[in-house]
């Protein structure tokens, strides 16, 4: 019998956590119980616990994006302005810079970032938003740091790459495309459908090297939001913020249905005690959907 969102989804109504915020990125579930995302606008790193309290961890990040925790807990932060790079915070709030330049080239926009369980660290690198004067790569890239901390283009072949994650035994990787060019842009200005809005899928070699480049499905769409935040269930279904909602795709990249938003979603995260809670950021807010099977979680096994 073909999957529904039914069969998913305890429902397809948003709770609403906290609001008032700029436009919010990177939601992250934490062991302890609490979830930490971004306020864009703010340059702001925000905490909220169950008890409905919201504190500011950290300020000045740089319009921090993207974020997810490494092997040890640590929080990993993309951060798009000023100093475009990728960024460690340790427990006691210490802040390292781990990434900010490739071959002697700054970075454009670090946007999203996935860790694997050997460690090492992949996020996307989109160039349309930089102005072309400033930007030093010709390319958008997907770049992996090593174990080692050395750090290598993945690819080159994603035309404005976003979200990004594993399949659950991380033999793939996928990876939001929003658009392709600045043609993308006026088409969503006029409400016409976006035919460059889709998913690409890699196959990961125990090295980390990325092989067979494919679309893994398609999202072109007239409706508001674009391929954005991804993130993987333990089943191998892939829930992409996208046109209209939150796109839900079996692992064969068939849609399974469009849980619809009432704002634009920019991304999510699983969390929760059993990762059957789903984590989302739409318009300035921070809120929650559950799902009936567990997600994987930011931190790697």
């Amino acid at each position: 019998m073909p999957e529904n969102l039914s069969t998913i989804l305890e429902s397809t109504a948003l709770t609403t956590l906290t609001s008032g915020w700029g436009r919010t990125e990177g939601p992250l579930w934490h062991a302890e119980g609490y979830v930490t995302f971004v306020d864009l606008q703010g340059s702001r790193l925000l905490r909220w616990n169950p008890n409905g309290q919201v504190s500011v961890i950290r300020e000045q990040t740089g319009e921090a994006n993207g974020c997810t925790l490494d092997r040890q807990g640590r929080v990993l932060m993309c951060e798009g302005a000023d100093h475009r790079r990728i960024t460690r915070m340790e427990a006691n709030g210490t802040v390292t810079t781990i990434a900010e330049r490739w071959q002697g080239k700054r970075f454009h926009k670090p946007n999203d970032i996935v860790c694997r369980s050997d460690g090492s660290i992949f996020f996307t690198d989109p160039g349309l938003r930089l102005p072309e004067a400033q930007r030093e790569m010709p390319f958008s890239g997907v770049f992996r740091i090593d174990p080692q901390g050395q750090i290598h283009l993945a690819t080159d072949a994603c035309e404005y790459p976003n979200g990004l994650a594993f399949s659950p035994d991380e033999s793939i990787l996928y990876v939001a495309i929003s658009r392709l060019d600045e043609r993308c842009f006026e088409e969503e200005t006029r409400g016409e459908v976006c035919t460059h809005r889709r998913i690409r899928a890699f196959d990961v070699a125990p090295d980390g090297t990325l092989s067979n480049n494919r679309v893994f499905c398609d999202m072109s769409s007239a409706a508001p939001g674009v391929p954005d935040g991804l993130k993987v269930d333990t089943a191998g279904r892939v829930f992409c913020v996208g046109s209209g909602g939150i796109w839900v795709m079996a692992p064969s990249g068939s849609v399974i249905g469009v849980i619809p938003t009432p704002e634009v979603v920019r991304n999510l995260a699983f969390g929760g005690p059993d990762f059957r809670t789903l984590y989302l950021t739409p318009g300035g807010s921070l809120a929650q959907l559950q799902v009936h099977t567990p997600g994987i979680g930011a931190r790697p096994a």
